[in-house]
């Protein structure tokens, strides 16, 4: 048994997170990229060597990513990376079509221009990746996968609600990790619908970037589910 590390709570970064806070980051990480992908046990001992944490903290880590259902708890046998399924696939598409519909009613009230050009510049940077990934550049994924959500979000941003941008932002990782293990970009369809949802949140259209949003999400999940590699028969 390796000794609690003293002071590892109190202890910061260069990004002022505590060591615990930056360990939960890159667990969650790892798992909602596929790093460690569904299923695979979570061996303490070796989480603690790579994520450089003592095992009582890594514990309430794990615990914390458990809240979020992207960890199974399975008592005294440990920890693994949650599974996936097609229900859970539905059921994340259907709640954050919900969350990010809302969302965009709240934001679309009351975005003022400083709103519109938080909206303009994350437009700039994923149309900038887009295009190199439909020119075949295929080692910007992560990139398009930040720049992804920070579009999403800036257009709900000025919905003023945080626990709604922090419920949806859980739900979009958590579909966000489908995609992953797909493993492949959607292509011009998406880029289409990103452009369509800019154009709308400028002229303050709700109904039509929901209508946006619920299709693009559906066509998230029917792309994924093409995928022979995954969830056959689940």
């Amino acid at each position: 048994m390796h000794e609690e590390r003293s002071g590892e709570h109190e202890r910061v970064n260069d990004l002022g997170e505590s060591i615990s806070d930056a360990v939960f980051r890159r667990l969650r990480h790892d798992i909602i990229m596929g790093i460690l992908p569904p299923g695979s046990k979570i061996k303490l001992e070796r989480a603690r060597e790579r994520y450089s944490i003592g095992i009582s903290s890594l514990r309430e880590i794990l615990s914390r990513l458990s809240a979020e259902n992207l960890v199974l708890a399975e008592g005294q046998r440990g920890f693994e990376v949650s599974p996936v399924s097609r229900q859970e696939l539905t059921e994340l598409a259907d709640l954050r079509t919900v969350l990010e519909c809302h969302a965009i009613g709240l934001s679309f009230a009351v975005g003022d221009l400083e709103w519109e050009g938080s909206i303009v510049a994350a437009h700039h940077r994923l149309a900038a990746v887009e295009r190199r990934l439909l020119a075949g550049d295929i080692t910007r994924t992560i990139d398009w996968v930040r720049c992804d959500w920070e579009f999403h979000r800036a257009i709900v941003a000025a919905s003023n609600s945080m626990t709604l941008l922090q419920s949806l932002s859980s739900v979009f990782d958590r579909f966000l990790r489908y995609h992953m293990l797909a493993g492949s970009f959607r292509g011009k369809a998406v880029v289409d619908d990103h452009k369509l949802l800019f154009e709308r949140a400028l002229a303050r259209d709700a109904d039509g970037a929901r209508q946006i949003i619920t299709s693009h999400v559906q066509r998230g999940i029917d792309h994924i589910l093409k995928e022979p590699k995954f969830l056959s028969g689940k």
